[in-house]
């Protein structure tokens, strides 16, 4: 069993990449350039836009864990299925709940579909936000002890991207075959609580600013294109999608509790300086 981990330095792809190698399970990692992996996971220089720039390392692959989003996706999967390769586990999102009609929920549909099409097993994930999402505050952090924080009175059960990397390699291990799994944390937090939490982790007296809505808007569309911050702010100003309410899938999964992001915060509190 061998196992290509597409954005292996990222968040999810890094969480997938560490469970490989704390199972002993061997595995490639895509990257776009020489990276440190974890022992066992050996790095493959590629583009995930380009198939044809890493179609010699599939030979060998049982599994694939996919990130949704990218060009000629149809190619890779084409060179999936001729180098004999079973099954893809795809990152998928929360936003696929509703109808796919804004552009984050499209291109997570669109991988699903195509992968659907490709006669490859396959298991979506479709997480919560990430609790690593904390270190959007990182530039904040450093300028002072106040956190400016969106959507304050919305409380998200975030999830340690470890357990989507626990998930993960357990499906590819041919377990949840066809399957949609929905993933949370254990615990819906607001903004403000996890500015408290993370405070408390650090040693350090935050405060979190509540951000108005017409505050938010004004940042959210500051900071990345029109439609993807149009549909940030659909999702949690105006509750189109529920990252509020908490599943047991990632114990009934991993057979271990879903982590905290108290937890989190301790394993990485190295990264807020």
């Amino acid at each position: 069993m061998t196992i290509l981990i597409t954005g292996a330095t990222g968040n999810a792809g890094g969480a997938v990449a560490q469970s490989l190698a704390a199972q002993g399970i061997p595995g490639r990692g895509l990257v776009r350039a020489a990276a440190h992996l974890p022992p066992g996971i050996e790095p493959v220089t590629g583009d995930l836009n380009r198939p044809e720039s890493f179609a010699d390392a599939l030979p060998g692959v049982t599994g694939i864990f996919l990130l949704s989003g990218y060009e000629r996706l149809d190619e890779l999967l084409a060179n999936a299925v001729r180098a004999g390769i079973r099954k893809v586990v795809v990152l998928s999102s929360s936003s696929l709940d509703g109808e796919p009609v804004n552009a984050v929920a499209a291109y997570h549909h669109a991988t699903e579909e195509a992968v659907r099409a490709s006669g490859l097993a396959w298991t979506f994930l479709r997480p919560n936000s990430f609790m690593s999402n904390t270190l959007r505050w990182l530039d904040q952090l450093r300028a002072g002890d106040e956190v400016r924080v969106q959507f304050p009175d919305v409380p998200v059960s975030t999830i340690h991207p470890l357990d989507i990397g626990d998930l993960a390699v357990r499906a590819l291990q041919g377990a949840h075959d066809s399957e949609v799994l929905r993933l949370t944390g254990p615990v819906a937090l607001t903004p403000v609580e996890q500015v408290g939490i993370l405070a408390e982790g650090l040693g350090r007296p935050l405060t979190a600013y509540p951000m108005s809505r017409a505050e938010t808007h004004a940042e959210l569309h500051a900071s990345m294109p029109e439609p993807y911050a149009a549909a940030i702010e659909s999702f949690f100003g105006d509750r189109t999608i529920d990252e509020t309410s908490v599943n047991t899938t990632v114990a009934d999964v991993t057979g271990h509790p879903a982590r905290t992001l108290q937890t989190w915060v301790q394993e990485n509190s190295s990264l807020f300086g």
